[in-house]
């Protein structure tokens, strides 16, 4: 880890004296070290001219994978400490009202058994309630879609893509029928329920009108239990993402001509300085195996 410490020092510079100064080390010792480094990969990271170093193509291949290497170790040092100290820790997480926690929980449940008495602060909100809480420095992390926000210093770490679905409850006369039974020409003749809490876009909306789904008088709703609680009543069929209200009185139905998907991302802002706790939730989100949580 010292050898990978200081070739992303040396990346980062492109000069062996800095480097060196950072790293708090002799520029022999430093590069001895990335010698050793080097004949372990197989071949030259860094190439010196003059003063000024720059990275070979191999450096920069492996740039990016020594550095998630690098702060997995930092975290799995942190993880190590706090479970030793038992120390308690506290951690503010923003959540899309579409993303299903269930899908958060195995992470949740493993970041509770390292920090043991981690104070979890979790809050639900829009796309530009999220970016604001990220923006006001009152979440640690958010998980959320497109948040539809140009702000230069926000982070993103995509975790899956899914699609959306139609929606209806299980005494729904389409409950049982398959995609390819549906007949596309009766969709304009349905009431349709759309999730506000997916943020839809004009362009997004445009694609369902594009696919048939009749927008004019559609109800609307902000939360997973309203839009449920209206479906089993019979108002109509819902759109919404294919991960969320995975209930056993409602049916999905992936209907292809929707054409619409969205990518789940978790946020963070750069340049912050982020603890022990939210930046081992961020490894663990970028490291899940998401396809096999959402199956």
């Amino acid at each position: 880890m010292q050898q990978v410490r200081y070739f992303l020092a040396v990346a980062k510079t492109l000069n062996f004296t800095r480097a060196a100064e950072e790293c708090h080390v002799s520029q022999p010792a430093l590069t001895r070290a990335i010698k050793l480094l080097e004949d372990e990969l197989g071949g030259e990271l860094i190439r010196r001219e003059g003063r000024l170093s720059h990275l070979s193509d191999l450096g920069q291949r492996m740039l990016p994978l020594l550095r998630q290497c690098y702060e997995s170790a930092l975290t799995a040092k942190a993880l190590a400490k706090s479970v030793s100290a038992g120390d308690i820790a506290t951690l503010s997480l923003a959540v899309a009202r579409t993303v299903d926690v269930a899908l958060l929980m195995p992470i949740l449940s493993e970041m509770y058994r390292a920090f043991p008495g981690l104070q979890l602060k979790l809050k639900r909100g829009s796309a530009c309630m999220i970016a604001q809480l990220l923006k006001n420095g009152d979440v640690d992390l958010a998980v959320g879609g497109p948040l539809d926000e140009h702000w230069d210093r926000l982070e993103i770490w995509p975790m899956f893509t899914e699609s959306f679905d139609l929606l209806v409850s299980a005494e729904h006369p389409w409950a049982q029928r398959n995609a390819a039974e549906i007949d596309g020409e009766l969709l304009p003749e349905e009431r349709f329920l759309l999730h506000a809490g997916a943020d839809l876009s004009q362009a997004d909306l445009d694609r369902l009108a594009a696919a048939g789904i009749n927008l004019h008088g559609a109800h609307e709703v902000e939360h997973d239990a309203d839009l449920a609680a209206l479906l089993n009543a019979g108002f109509g069929i819902g759109v919404a993402p294919s991960s969320t209200l995975r209930h056993s009185e409602l049916r999905h139905i992936a209907y292809a001509t929707l054409d619409l998907n969205r990518r789940v991302s978790a946020y963070t802002v750069a340049g912050r300085p982020r603890g022990r706790e939210g930046a081992t939730l961020l490894n663990l989100l970028r490291g899940a195996d998401w396809a096999r949580a959402l199956t």
